[in-house]
């Protein structure tokens, strides 16, 4: 048996959108079991995302502490942000995330993982890059408001962090994945076995 998340789509017969927010809705979705009933399913509806886990040659991985009100907690995170655009490049998306939030730029870009961050609930999907070879970007810092001008910036060991994710200290989805993801590459075949950063996205498909 082959080990592989496959696409699926059951019958819906009918849905509605209760609520529209700035960047995401919740859709409800009448949709009819394999037994023939039907079951009500509610979801929020979210255009994407990708994170950034950027390391320098020193080993060490760039980090942003930010408050997340819906979990009231600071929280230590990778680069990320929102596919604003529909169709829009992920990568070019994560270099520009890499940018506004570190002001930094990357050589080396790579695919690290593709995750759905709540499946039960949302149907976000991210994509997290590895990028490496980093220096300092050009040009002015990108204005931040918001929770974001509360945000700090560090860069911590990659063994730091993993040994912070296996102790309960950690949460940030992204930046979960994205550790151990890398730990377990650079201790395994090595980054040259990633994907290419333009890899297919089937969950959200977009344009080289």
């Amino acid at each position: 048996m082959e080990f592989r998340d496959t696409p699926e789509e059951w019958p819906v017969t009918a849905t509605t959108t209760p609520f529209r927010g700035n960047k995401t809705s919740v859709r409800t979705d009448d949709v009819v079991m394999p037994d023939g009933t039907v079951a009500r399913r509610d979801y929020q509806v979210h255009p994407g995302s990708v994170a950034v886990l950027a390391l320098d040659g020193s080993g060490r991985v760039l980090v942003l502490r930010q408050y997340r009100h819906p979990v009231h907690h600071k929280l230590w995170e990778i680069p990320a942000g929102l596919l604003d655009v529909p169709g829009e490049n992920p990568l070019h998306a994560a270099q520009r995330e890499l940018y506004e939030e570190a002001h930094v730029k990357a050589e080396d870009w790579r695919v690290l993982a593709d995750v759905y961050t709540t499946p039960g609930g949302c149907d976000e999907a991210v994509r997290i890059f590895l990028a490496r070879d980093l220096s300092e970007a050009e040009g002015e810092r990108f204005e931040v408001s918001e929770e974001e001008a509360d945000m700090e910036l560090a860069r911590v060991p990659l063994e730091d962090l993993v040994r912070g994710v296996l102790a309960g200290d950690l949460h940030n989805n992204c930046l979960v994945v994205g550790v151990l993801s890398l730990s377990v590459v650079l201790n395994g075949d090595g980054v040259d076995t990633l994907r290419p950063a333009e890899a297919p996205w089937p969950a959200r498909p977009f344009e080289a």
